[in-house]
């Protein structure tokens, strides 16, 4: 019964964005993460009103607020990891980091799998800063999408 239950209002909520024109129209209209938000907001609501019940949130909490250990890192660590960075950088074959970090925003301006490219730039000694900046020129940052309708 809970499972047919289930699948009738998953049909509901297929058929709703639907009506919306899909999935891409329901998420450009904000109503996905106004869904979100809202499951989000009555789950808090519901821990709140201990409706919903979570050990160690909202019952049986510690009386002793337990505090983590800082992790302090030493700056040498830094300098340390920027020379070696700066070694890499003067030891690799900069030409070919180059033409894979170009493969890479080619492919990722297109519809192939990107993974192959990925590992070509790394395999290149490409830095995961570079290829994400590569991957960011490419696709831009992801930024919340707020919509008023």
């Amino acid at each position: 019964a809970l499972t047919i239950k289930m699948e009738e209002r998953a049909w509901q909520y297929i058929q709703q964005i639907d009506s919306l024109g899909g999935s891409v129209r329901a998420i450009e209209r904000g109503f996905i993460q106004a869904e979100i938000e809202q499951v989000a907001y009555d789950y808090q609501h519901a821990l709140e009103q201990e409706q919903t019940i979570v050990v160690g949130v909202n019952r049986f909490i510690s009386a002793e607020e337990e505090r983590p250990a800082l992790l302090r890192v030493d700056p040498a660590l830094g300098k340390q990891l920027a020379a070696r960075l700066a070694q890499l950088r003067q030891r690799r074959d900069n030409e070919l980091v180059q033409q894979r970090l170009q493969a890479l925003a080619y492919a990722a301006a297109g519809t192939e799998n990107l993974m192959p490219f990925i590992i070509d730039a790394v395999e290149a000694y490409a830095t995961l800063g570079e290829i994400s900046d590569t991957m960011r020129h490419v696709f831009g940052t992801q930024r919340e999408f707020r919509s008023i309708e």
